[in-house]
């Protein structure tokens, strides 16, 4: 039987997410909570940010000086804390263009931010394989197909 201090330590262990929406769109925040948790390791701290394309280009400009909008950027702070912005109308351009479902696409971007947070790259062929097969383990348990799939 858990003790006290043993459900303590778990809910301190688990990660700590908050979604914030500065567009319309996007699946639920309960459902964008479910795929950051599938992808975090114990103890991060993430905000997730459904934003429109002016911000997400306004911040892939500043950050990465790259001008136009992306579906994800990820922020890590250190200690397992970060951002994750997700651009809505990228994402859903994205998943039409694909032929995948919103949430399938919504899924895969969150657990590649998550990923990111967590240290994944993928500039080089070897570590892209790397997270490609965590990302599609991940989304796998989630019930989506793998995005690298060919059909």
């Amino acid at each position: 039987m858990p003790t006290t201090a043993t459900r303590a330590a778990r809910r301190a262990a688990r990660p700590r997410l908050a979604v914030q929406r500065a567009a319309r769109g996007a699946p639920a925040a309960r459902a964008l909570a479910r795929y950051a948790r599938a992808a975090a390791r114990a103890g991060m701290t993430v905000t997730l940010r459904v934003v429109g394309a002016p911000e997400a280009r306004r911040l892939n400009r500043v950050f990465r000086r790259r001008d136009y909008a992306t579906n994800v950027l990820a922020f890590a702070y250190g200690g397992g804390a970060g951002d994750i912005v997700l651009c809505h109308p990228v994402i859903r351009r994205e998943a039409i263009a694909q032929g995948r479902s919103l949430a399938a696409h919504y899924a895969h971007m969150v657990v590649h931010g998550m990923l990111h947070l967590r240290g994944y790259d993928h500039a080089r062929r070897a570590e892209a394989a790397r997270m490609q097969r965590a990302e599609a383990r991940i989304l796998r348990r989630l019930g989506f197909a793998d995005p690298y799939a060919v059909k």
